[in-house]
């Protein structure tokens, strides 16, 4: 049976909840500027724009379509994997733990915007010279260092689990 330990579940909520708020924050502003602005096109440095899109598909734009039955599969779908993800959260132990909760963050931050603007804005535009990566938000940086993160623990912290498959 599983032991709850109720400051490992509020620490836990907490690290959530700051990564969640950091993309809201963060989308609210855009959203207000743009609001303000009209459009969002703005250049920092020679290779970081905040550039607002509106995505309706998944990562960098895939499946992006005006069908709405597509669309709320995808969201079915992202609302499993969330659900997934939480699960392992709850069973997952030390480094992995943190790992799935950046992904969690992230994941219920854009799940949110799928559901509140049928969209996620994305506005991070990376680019060297003209060659210009997916525009992403913060809530996609969460999501992919989690993923970075899980791979590097499993290549170099996995202390022989999986040698028995070998």
């Amino acid at each position: 049976m599983l032991k709850i330990n109720l400051k490992s579940v509020l620490v836990n909520s907490i690290v959530i909840l700051i990564i969640f708020l950091a993309d809201r924050i963060s989308k609210i502003y855009i959203l207000k500027l743009a609001e303000i602005e009209k459009s969002v096109d703005i250049y920092l440095t020679s290779y970081l724009n905040l550039y607002l899109i509106w995505n309706k598909g998944i990562a960098f734009g895939l499946f992006s379509v005006d069908d709405n039955t597509i669309y709320n599969l995808i969201s079915l779908i992202i609302i499993i994997i969330t659900s997934a993800i939480l699960i392992m959260i709850i069973k997952a132990k030390s480094f992995k733990k943190y790992c799935l909760m950046l992904i969690f963050g992230g994941s219920i931050g854009n799940l949110f915007d799928r559901f509140y603007y049928t969209a996620v804005p994305d506005f991070i535009d990376f680019h060297i010279n003209n060659y210009h990566w997916f525009v992403f938000n913060v809530a996609d940086i969460f999501i992919t260092l989690g993923v970075l993160c899980l791979i590097c623990a499993e290549i170099f912290f996995n202390n022989g689990e999986n040698e028995k498959f070998i």
